[in-house]
């Protein structure tokens, strides 16, 4: 299911400037590896999230080669600090070798292992949490990652419609885990919540 018609996903694709030579072959990297990624349209979004609230410290909970995270970096200036996790070595070094040639690798770092695991090993609160990890643990990192959020700070988690899986009548582990995401993000008190439905839906929860 095409969550935004494709029209209208055409038509915004269309307005957007052209992305600097870097985060444009990155976006091919991706196409020929059939690798999925946010895209320019909810990368720009995430820059003005992060721009929005000067954030400045931000954890990625599943960054692949660090196409969100680029943009992130874009954002924070070259005084913050993106924490990138990833269980793959080699799209650890990959994104590491895209941010040093956009003059950007003192702002990044990365922790190879599970997202959850390694959101341990940091210490300290974060302006802004991404989750983009294996959907069936959204609600456990919504709960370990919500204690790690400043006050004012952004929760932001893709895929939250899933493609319209949403709505089958007999989810997978996958879906039951953005199911239940969605439930505890508007219902839980600590933040305050908003779905766009952008390419596959974006969560937007400021902590409260």
């Amino acid at each position: 299911m095409d969550i935004l018609d494709p029209k209208i996903q055409d038509y915004l694709s269309n307005t957007i400037p052209d992305r600097d030579a870097v985060l444009s072959e990155m976006e091919q990297y991706a196409a020929a590896n059939d690798f999925p990624i946010v895209g320019p349209l909810v990368g720009r979004l995430l820059f003005l999230l992060a721009g929005s609230i000067n954030a400045q410290r931000i954890l990625e909970l599943g960054s692949g080669f660090g196409y969100s995270a680029y943009w992130f970096a874009k954002a924070i200036g070259k005084d913050g600090n993106v924490i990138c996790t990833d269980n793959r070595q080699e799209l650890a070094d990959a994104g590491r070798k895209y941010f040093t040639r956009a003059r950007m690798s003192q702002r990044i770092s990365y922790l190879v292992g599970d997202a959850l695991t390694m959101m341990e090993k940091t210490d300290g609160l974060f302006d802004v949490i991404f989750l983009d990890i294996h959907k069936q643990f959204y609600p456990k990192a919504f709960r370990k990652a919500l204690p790690r959020l400043r006050k004012g700070g952004l929760l932001i988690a893709d895929n939250v419609l899933w493609s319209g899986r949403i709505f089958d009548a007999h989810p997978d582990a996958d879906t039951a885990g953005i199911l239940t995401f969605n439930r505890l993000i508007q219902s839980s008190k600590e933040v305050f919540t908003s779905i766009i439905p952008l390419r596959d839906g974006v969560s937007i929860s400021i902590k409260v």
